[in-house]
């Protein structure tokens, strides 16, 4: 399916319109706009461009099911049409980390890109090295939301869930670490209005 001709929202106008959405509509997300959403998220920056970021997208039912008992039964799981896991894995990134160098830097950056990243994570143990993948990932996790509201869906981040059981579900290696659950979809609801600190309220100005 190719993707839903829409005008995309300003980014300002998807952080104002943003919801934690617990109730969904009952429809597929068209394809090409979740292909796209993925994209997008993908742009995110991260440090050395590592890319730490993986996503597993869930829409098989019976899939959908088990992830959402590993959730505590939590109903905004089985409600959504798709749930995208967001997790890091930082020892994939550290077998394949040439590919994280741009191409215009030529097999010196390639070489450059190993050893800055041995350097920096080969006295590490994985779970060390794993904290700082997670910390990368979680920065396309935000991009992800942004992205979903930006086309028109919408979206809950959830940690409530037990990360090894979704790691047996999903076949997911022990080292991964997850930035969170993300069921994805139309609302059927409109959610909360934002509650926020004020920016006095959070903000040092030096």
């Amino acid at each position: 399916m190719t993707a839903t001709l829409i005008q995309p929202l300003t980014v300002a106008e998807a952080i104002e319109s943003r919801r934690s959405i617990r109730k969904f509509v009952q429809e597929p997300i068209n394809e090409g706009d979740l292909r796209e959403i993925l994209r997008l998220a993908g742009l995110a920056p991260s440090a050395w461009n590592a890319q730490t970021w993986r996503f597993a997208v869930v829409q098989n039912p019976e899939i959908k099911a088990q992830l959402q008992a590993a959730a505590y039964g939590q109903p905004q799981i089985g409600s959504a049409p798709a749930v995208i896991v967001v997790y890091s894995d930082m020892e994939d990134t550290l077998n394949t980390v040439e590919d994280t160098a741009h191409p215009g830097m030529g097999e010196q950056g390639r070489a450059g890109q190993r050893q800055t990243f041995d350097g920096a994570f080969g006295g590490q143990d994985v779970a060390q090295r794993g904290q700082w993948g997670l910390s990368q990932a979680n920065i396309a996790f935000g991009f992800l939301m942004l992205a979903a509201r930006s086309l028109g869906y919408d979206t809950v981040p959830m940690l409530g869930f037990e990360p090894q059981k979704v790691r047996e579900l999903l076949g997911l290696p022990e080292h991964v670490q997850f930035a969170g659950l993300l069921p994805i979809g139309k609302r059927a609801e409109d959610g909360f209005p934002h509650h926020r600190h004020s920016v006095e309220r959070v903000v040092k100005f030096y």
